[in-house]
């Protein structure tokens, strides 16, 4: 019998079960994968919390990997056997087989393991559109990215770096700054005892920055407009440590004309052929070795509940894979 992590109401990291499920046949356009590996991503607590809403009972988890076991009427793309990775599916990666559209799956290349094809797709492909579109990072860019420790953090640091852009980011303690270093973060600011306001002003000379990209939130947005100067973007594409409050559009005015997005993947690799691009960035990034993936944890897919519970306290640093 299949298994897989639902939950049948929302709350903490207790209400994930491990359920016996059917899994049919593929219907036409769709591929029955057995996965292999399967990512964990802060937006699965969003879910599983109720902040994103989901028809009960659910399934969890939007990145993972494995091998096509069948394939439905006019898929064209993947065949079975193929190896394949995927980051922006339907929830329900945190199972040992689904059935899913085929339009989402990508071949993975050799020289890219199941593992790392689990830990990169959402995370290496979020941080594509992150650097690559909404801002195209080039050389003399100094950028700001809060959780530079975390999954997209040390991804997008790294690609950041190599694109030639000077990198700023935020993380809760040193051994995360000494991560964030060696994933080519130049300034690590440890924000719990320093003002990452002040510290991005004068490394800048008061000049600020093109661009900021915040996944935390609450805690970080007001002040991550003040690291912005004139014309410049601000990014909100999380919401860490909870949603951000009502807030006077004004602001954006009086702080310089700013723009602001509240990106999503899905929104950028909605088309087939965007999400085939950016995967192949990604994966040329990765295997010219610009981009390392660390896998910096692993659970067997059974026991979600307690990787949620690390993911949430900040026990947990760069990628978390699922065991199948």
């Amino acid at each position: 019998m299949t298994h897989a992590i639902r939950f049948h109401k929302v709350g903490g990291p207790e209400v994930l079960q491990w359920d016996e499920v059917q899994v049919g046949g593929p219907g036409p356009g769709e591929a029955r994968v057995r996965n292999t590996a399967v990512g964990l991503n802060y937006v699965d607590t969003y879910y599983r919390s109720g902040l994103y809403p989901a028809p009960l009972p659910s399934g969890v988890g939007s990145e993972g990997a494995g091998v096509v076991e069948e394939v439905g009427a006019g898929v064209l793309d993947v065949k079975p056997g193929d190896r394949v990775a995927y980051g922006n599916g339907p929830v329900g990666a945190y199972s040992e087989a689904r059935v899913m559209p085929a339009d989402r799956l990508v071949a993975l290349p050799e020289g890219i393991s199941d593992r790392q094809g689990a830990a990169m797709m959402l995370k290496g492909m979020t941080a594509q559109y992150l650097i690559r579109r909404i801002h195209k990072v080039g050389p003399g860019d100094v950028i700001l990215f809060h959780a530079a420790a975390g999954g997209v953090g040390l991804i997008a640091c790294q690609w950041a770096k190599a694109l030639g852009a000077t990198v700023i980011g935020t993380v809760g303690s040193d051994e995360k700054a000494a991560l964030a270093k060696a994933h080519g973060c130049d300034h690590p600011i440890v924000y719990t005892r320093e003002d990452f306001v002040a510290r991005v002003k004068e490394l800048t000379k008061g000049e600020k920055l093109p661009v900021v990209y915040d996944s935390v939130g609450k805690d970080t947005f007001m002040k991550s407009l003040d690291c912005i100067r004139p014309l410049g973007v601000m990014v909100l594409f999380g919401e860490a440590s909870g949603p951000v409050g009502p807030v006077d559009l004004g602001v954006f005015a009086q702080k310089g004309s700013l723009f602001f997005t509240r990106p999503t993947l899905n929104t950028y690799a909605a088309k087939r052929a965007d999400m085939v691009a950016m995967a192949q960035d990604l994966f040329a990034a990765v295997l010219s070795g610009k981009v390392k993936i660390t896998i910096s944890q692993t659970y067997p897919l059974k026991d979600a509940a307690q990787a949620h519970r690390d993911l949430e306290s900040r026990k947990t640093t760069g990628s978390t894979v699922f065991t199948v």
